[in-house]
């Protein structure tokens, strides 16, 4: 470690949340011989996505979950994606559905997320559950949002009147994470790319959750010392390795907590999908 800034461990925390879902799972089975189901659709022969199908796979088969992955080809329709969905819609041992982002581009992404059963939709990204999540309610919540709290949390037991800054307003994690902060009484700002003097805004935060894509954009000297710092960002250089949003060599030095790329929050994401399958199997099952 270059600095004085304490690692925040996604890969150990990850490890012991599966573990946690897995009791879960196996009491109950013992209890009610049910079994959460997690179907994961795959459209097309994206490599990196049929990376993380088999990660998502494995690892729900693991804990003892029913996993299930719907391989597509890329020529499949619209409606033929529609009536699979509708298909695991009906399907009551079903517990959770997970599109794999991104879909061919002859396919629309918002008509197929807005045709998951809400109660099943495990990423979180239906506008039902989004409306939940805005209004501050109890609905699935975006895996990676969830899992970036999960770390925070961690590093910082208290979060209220905290000032954080979100750099990034996807609706995949900018939006979302920055809800779960207002829930937990943060002051919230989303920055992005066009907020005006970026490097000072960032300055002044607590808290800086990166997630805008783009390889270590943000500098040790944007960093106020000893704030927490979760970096979102998966970026792959041309030399093959994977780096963040934030500059770690540099951040490392200022933060007082961070988060490393890899081994921070992308372990979490997978995780808090199990959470989600076992969060869905309840609210459907009583």
């Amino acid at each position: 470690m270059t600095g004085d800034a304490r690692i925040i461990d996604g890969k150990a925390t990850a490890a012991a949340l599966r573990a946690e879902i897995g009791r879960e799972v196996a009491a109950i089975k013992a209890t009610r011989g049910l079994t959460p189901g997690l179907h994961v659709v795959l459209v097309g022969e994206d490599p990196a996505s049929k990376v993380y199908v088999a990660s998502k796979e494995r690892l729900a088969v693991e804990i003892g979950m029913n996993s299930v992955a719907h391989r597509l080809p890329a020529e499949t329709t619209e409606a033929q994606l529609l009536a699979k969905l509708a298909e695991l819609n009906a399907d009551d041992s079903v517990d959770g559905i997970l599109v794999q982002l991104p879909l061919p581009k002859h396919i629309d992404t918002g008509r197929i997320i807005d045709a998951i059963d809400p109660a099943k939709d495990v990423d979180g990204l239906h506008p039902i559950n989004a409306g939940l999540l805005a209004g501050g309610k109890n609905g699935l919540v975006p895996c990676t949002p969830l899992g970036s709290m999960l770390l925070l949390k961690q590093a910082l037991p208290s979060l209220s009147g905290l000032d954080a800054v979100v750099i990034g307003r996807s609706e995949l994690v900018g939006r979302p994470v920055a809800q779960l902060l207002l829930q937990a009484d943060c002051t919230v700002t989303i920055a992005h790319s066009r907020t005006r003097d970026l490097a000072a805004v960032v300055k002044r935060a607590d808290i800086v959750i990166a997630a805008v894509g783009r390889p270590r954009m943000v500098k040790g000297d944007w960093i106020k010392p000893g704030a927490t710092v979760i970096d979102v960002g998966i970026n792959r250089l041309p030399d093959g390795k994977l780096t963040g949003d934030v500059d770690f060599a540099e951040a490392v030095k200022v933060a007082g907590a961070i988060t490393p790329v890899p081994g921070g929050v992308g372990p979490m994401t997978i995780a808090c999908l199990l959470k989600n399958t076992l969060t869905a199997f309840h609210a459907r099952r009583g």
